[in-house]
């Protein structure tokens, strides 16, 4: 049923868009009541508002704490037009109806962001707002619900379009909008003050957008969150879902490194990594690593991407290219192919807790931080400085592809790796064959496991490859196989005590 919207409380801490929409409704003859700092902008622009003091017969009070919460101001969001008890009530108490209410809410989250001082942020608790949304939002068969900025203009083309008519499907829709808005917000308040989600899982993210599908074509798929904190797009088509899993693996490998740094994505395994002086050199032999796989993957950097760089990546087909920067010559190469996704790094801060779904639940966990607990060198001589480093790095690449994991690393690039597997001795015979595939010398290269060798079959295969350095985190029951096989052959062993496991 459509209702014309007569009478409209406006009470908004954000007031720029607000305009066209007060002048819509001032054009339609709309009653309009306000408070505070709206009403003073809506009288700055010459339309007439009525004080909200004049129903309550109070100011606001305790530095603006208490304003609205009054049933002068509930018993008129609330009351049932339809209900013969409540319309002579409202008579009796002489509450006018409200039609519209146009509320949104204290920058709570921004707030946060902002400061750690505790007494501004429990400022920015909206207590009002919530309520008067709430109100108006249950009240959907009589009034209408606006709980952010994003809907003023929608809401002044509606009017204008059907003279001030709202329909029930219009009513109900915005209520559904303004229900999540609390919920996003009193999220965001728990989170606030139970980071840990002791009392529950709760989490606020009030952005969301459309995926063209999901994993799979017949797959629908929404994307909840704010991208642009860690990256903008500079060209390209509208990020997939599986785009933006591999981004996430992408933007997880490249925070671990501080050196000039480029590697490849592939189904959200590292399939090429590479340590260099330039980013020239970081990409030929990240790309050496696997160019077979490489086809149609996710590319990124933690250095400028400069013109030689970007004329030689042209040659392969990618979907995804990442950077902190690009040169002005390099963007002009790269954007000859409309498709072509670029994203120019914000931040790669990892989060630090993960949750995904399972079992109709949520699991929760810190992220996997850091490398090692410890350097215990159980067997072989003293470790290089080189082949140390070499060690480290092929542990952090094992940390980031799929368990069971190995990775081979000479000169800080991954020649070999194998990942997804069900037993450990089948990871390692997939980077063997991967290392030989692409012809590279396995003598003086390292070998790192993300979990335990179970037995001592891995660091014999290894070694009989001509693997003479191997960096893992023990525990398992029979760790003392590997340690005597290693001291037999004076071969480096290396326990971690830190195990990286990824499903």
């Amino acid at each position: 049923m459509e209702k014309k919207i007569s009478t409209a409380l406006i009470s908004v801490f954000y007031k720029d868009g607000l305009e066209p929409l007060l002048h819509q409704l001032h054009q339609l003859g709309v009653t309009i009541y306000s408070t505070g700092g709206t009403q003073q902008f809506i009288t700055s622009l010459g339309i007439p508002v009525i004080a909200v003091e004049t129903l309550t017969g109070y100011p606001s009070i305790l530095g603006g704490r208490v304003k609205t919460l009054h049933p002068s101001v509930f018993g008129g969001i609330l009351g049932k037009r339809d209900d013969a008890t409540h319309v002579q009530e409202m008579q009796q108490y002489q509450i006018p109806t409200l039609d519209l209410v146009i509320v949104d809410l204290y920058p709570f989250e921004e707030t946060v962001a902002a400061t750690a001082d505790e007494k501004a942020i429990i400022e920015k608790i909206d207590i009002g707002g919530p309520s008067m949304i709430r109100a108006a939002a249950k009240n959907f068969s009589d009034v209408t619900v606006v709980a952010a900025k994003k809907e003023y203009e929608p809401l002044r083309q509606l009017l204008a379009d059907q003279q001030g008519m709202i329909t029930l499907a219009q009513r109900k829709q915005l209520a559904a909008h303004a229900f999540a808005i609390v919920a996003q917000y009193d999220a965001a308040i728990a989170q606030y003050f139970d980071p840990q989600g002791s009392t529950g899982f709760v989490k606020a993210i009030g952005t969301s957008r459309s995926l063209r599908y999901g994993e799979n074509p017949h797959q629908a798929a929404l994307f909840y969150g704010r991208t642009e904190d860690l990256f903008t797009q500079l060209r390209g088509k509208e990020l997939s879902y599986n785009n933006l899993l591999d981004i996430e693996a992408a933007l997880q490998l490249i925070g671990e490194f501080e050196e000039t740094c480029f590697a490849i994505i592939k189904h959200n395994n590292v399939c090429g990594v590479a340590l260099r002086p330039t980013v020239f050199e970081a990409w030929q032999s990240a790309l050496a690593g696997d160019p077979e796989s490489a086809f149609g993957g996710v590319l990124v950097c933690n250095r400028t991407i400069d013109k030689e760089t970007a004329a030689s990546i042209q040659d392969i087909f990618f979907e995804v290219l990442m950077a902190p920067s690009f040169s002005e010559e390099a963007l002009q190469l790269l954007q000859t192919k409309k498709n072509r996704i670029l994203l120019q790094l914000v931040s790669t801060k990892p989060n630090q807790r993960q949750f995904r779904s399972a079992l109709g639940g949520v699991l929760v966990q810190d992220s996997d931080n850091g490398n090692v607990s410890e350097w215990n060198q159980v067997s072989g001589p003293p470790c290089s400085e080189a082949t140390k480093a070499d060690l480290l790095f092929a542990n952090l690449i094992a940390k980031h592809l799929k368990s069971n994991a190995i990775a081979l690393v000479k000169n800080k690039q991954l020649i070999g790796k194998g990942c997804g597997q069900t037993s450990r001795i089948d990871s390692l015979r997939q980077a063997l064959e991967k290392a030989r595939q692409f012809k590279f010398e396995l003598r003086g290269a390292v070998m790192a496991s993300d979990a335990f060798f179970p037995f001592g079959d891995c660091v014999e295969m290894g070694h009989q490859a001509g693997i003479d350095a191997f960096i893992q985190p023990g525990g398992s029951i029979r760790d003392q196989d590997s340690i005597d096989y290693c001291k037999q052959h004076q071969l480096t062993l290396i326990i971690t005590g830190q195990r990286h496991f990824k499903h």
